[in-house]
Order: C-alpha cells, then sequence, then structure tokens
C-alpha cells in the first residue's frame, strides 16, 4: 500500500479516506507517506464504512480510498467507484498516474480476501489497485509478504508501475541478484529506497499452495456452514460470506453477541480459552488507539464502529480443524455463553 501510494505521487497536504474499523495498517500506510488519514464510521450493524459519509467527506484535498474487505467479504465496489466517479470535478491531479485516473483513486485492502468474488470477478480486479497480505494467519501464507494487482492500464502504463514496484522494494537497484549473477553484473541505484520484497523462498511457498487454494477456500466455507448450524439458535449475528452478489474467502469467522457488553465478551475470551479455545476480536476501532488519538481521533465520533467492536468474537477458522474440533469450539462457546464452561 506504502508503494502504491508513492506511485501515485501521494503525500504532504494530501488526505485518504479509510475505516475507522481496521487493522492500523490500513492507515498506518497513509500515515506512511505524509498524508492525512480520514477515519470513516462504519455504517449501522455493518463492518463497511457508511458510504453516505464517505461521498460527503471528499474534498479537492482527497487522492484516494481505501476500503477493506473485512473478513474476507468483499466491499461494494460498483457504489464506491460510483462515488468517486461522481466526484470527479473535485479532482486535481498533480502527476501522471493520478491524471491518468482522473478521479480519487481505489486502492482496497484486500488483506482478508484472496480469492473472493463480487458480481462474479475476483477480488483482485474490483479496485484501481489491490494489496494482498500473505501474512501467517492468511488463509495463503509466505510467513510475511503480500501482492498487488492493478487494472485500466495499457502496456506501457503497466511495465512503468511494475518497474516502480521493483525499483522501490529492492533499495532503487535497477537489477536483482539473478539478473546480476547471469552474464551482466553492472547494476545502477536510481535512488535511496526501501527494502520491502518477497524473497525467493517466502514466493516458493506461496506459489506451492495455489494449485490447492480454492479446496482451502471451499472448506473454510464448510467450516462457516458448520458454525451457522451449531450457533444458529443464540442471539448472534453474522456477517454473510455467500450472497448472490458476492462470495467471501471465508477468512474469519466473526460474530456478534447482541444485547452482550464489551465486559462479557471479555469474559468469554477467558472462558474459552481455559477450555483450550483461542479466539481473538477483529478489531479494535483505530480511533482507540493511541497513535490515532494523537492524532485527534476519538471513538464517541465513530459510534457505530465502537458499538461492532465491543461484542464481537472471533472464532477459529483454518484447514486443520477437523469437524470434531469445529463441534468442540462451538460446545465451548455456547456453554460460555450461557454462564458455564465445558469440562475437557
Amino acid at each position: 500500500m506504502v508503494l502504491t501510494l508513492r506511485y501515485l505521487g501521494i503525500g504532504a497536504g494530501d488526505e485518504v479516506i479509510t475505516s475507522a474499523y481496521t487493522f492500523t495498517a490500513s492507515a498506518g500506510a497513509i500515515c506512511h507517506v505524509g498524508a492525512t488519514p480520514v477515519l470513516m464510521d462504519t455504517a449501522p450493524d455493518s463492518y463497511e464504512m457508511d458510504y453516505g459519509k464517505v461521498e460527503a467527506a471528499i474534498n479537492k484535498k482527497t487522492k484516494a480510498i481505501i476500503p477493506v474487505d473485512i473478513a474476507g467479504i468483499p466491499c461494494d465496489y460498483d457504489r464506491i467507484t460510483n462515488i468517486m466517479e461522481s466526484k470527479r470535478n473535485l479532482f486535481h491531479p498533480r502527476n501522471h498516474p493520478q491524471e491518468t485516473i482522473g478521479r480519487v483513486a481505489v486502492l482496497a485492502d484486500a488483506a482478508h480476501s484472496l480469492g473472493a468474488e463480487y458480481k462474479g470477478k475476483k477480488s483482485a480486479g474490483l479496485a484501481d489497485f489491490t494489496c494482498f497480505s500473505f501474512h501467517a494467519v492468511k488463509n495463503l501464507t509466505t510467513g510475511e509478504g503480500g501482492a498487488v494487482t492493478w487494472r485500466g492500464m495499457d502496456d506501457t502504463a503497466a511495465a512503468a508501475l511494475y518497474r516502480h514496484y521493483m525499483l522501490n522494494s529492492m533499495h532503487g537497484q535497477t537489477k536483482d541478484a539473478f539478473t546480476k549473477m547471469n552474464g551482466s553484473w553492472e547494476y545502477d541505484v536510481e535512488y535511496a529506497a526501501c527494502k520491502c520484497n518477497m524473497g525467493d523462498m517466502a514466493a516458493a511457498l506461496g506459489l506451492s499452495q495455489l494449485a490447492r487454494y480454492e479446496d482451502t477456500m471451499t472448506r473454510r466455507h464448510e467450516i462457516i456452514r458448520m458454525y451457522d448450524g451449531l450457533l444458529g439458535h443464540l442471539p448472534l449475528r453474522f456477517p454473510v460470506h455467500v450472497s448472490e452478489n458476492h462470495k467471501s474467502s471465508g477468512h474469519l469467522y466473526m460474530l456478534r453477541m447482541e444485547g452482550r457488553s464489551e465486559s462479557f465478551r471479555n469474559d468469554l475470551l477467558g472462558a474459552m480459552s481455559a477450555q483450550g479455545v483461542s479466539c481473538n476480536v477483529h478489531f479494535k476501532p483505530l480511533p482507540l488507539l493511541r497513535a490515532y488519538k494523537d492524532r485527534g481521533f476519538d471513538i464517541k465520533d465513530f459510534p457505530n464502529a465502537h458499538a461492532q467492536y465491543a461484542n464481537e468474537v472471533t472464532l477459529p477458522l483454518n484447514n486443520l480443524l477437523t469437524d470434531e474440533d469445529v463441534e468442540y469450539v462451538a460446545e465451548c462457546f455456547v456453554s460460555a455463553f450461557n454462564g458455564g464452561s465445558k469440562t475437557c
């Protein structure tokens, strides 16, 4: 995301919109390039930004928006793109990449949504730029690292963009080590850039998983359906992983406990842990974190995001879970939810 924002020439004096309900990386990338993050509250009972507020927030300083595909569920990219198109009159490009797009750029934080679909299209082609994460907890992992895809460019522009990523992820070097060792060692460093490339061993680890990735998503959706069936009798709210318009990557099994408090949620997490079940919370809204409090954000201005967080629990979801494991997790959750404890 940082390299993409730099390609677009976004920096000091620019604003970039993203969700208040996300991991810090979404807004951190904006801060790293010196731009100003503009955080949006979620819509009521939703993990997506309030698109009405997004539309109202766009001004002449807005240069990009970073939607976040929470749990691997794609955002409403048609609506997002339509909003950006409707605001073309406010957009004043400062360089050729911005001029080529001609409006506020849509840069998807698709850390969760590799392989997800929206209206028949894979997540990699839904935004102007789409950034994936291959961190250790993701559906497909290289340990660390990620990938970026883009759309709407001719071959010349795409080649220039690819060169930008390669230079900026390898100290600004014009050749990598493999190329140097094959009869053409001479190279240049065009500028003092960072090193943030994926190593060859990590890439090989990721490539080995691609052949079975569809099976990975199939199993994750089986687990999601099992949880839905085992927990459906409780007063819970579940994100919709499959509809006529979308299918998620099945990355996270998030649920909200209706009418339950934050302290109840925290006690439940402790009870689950005592039974050997590790749960999590996704995510603490950014205005609750010191880095964003120090930037002037107040959680009181984000009531919907706070409501989503206060009673949210994420249950285990990975391909090593057996059906028996899923049943055990559900039994522990039901017992903890009802105030008891399951004996192992």
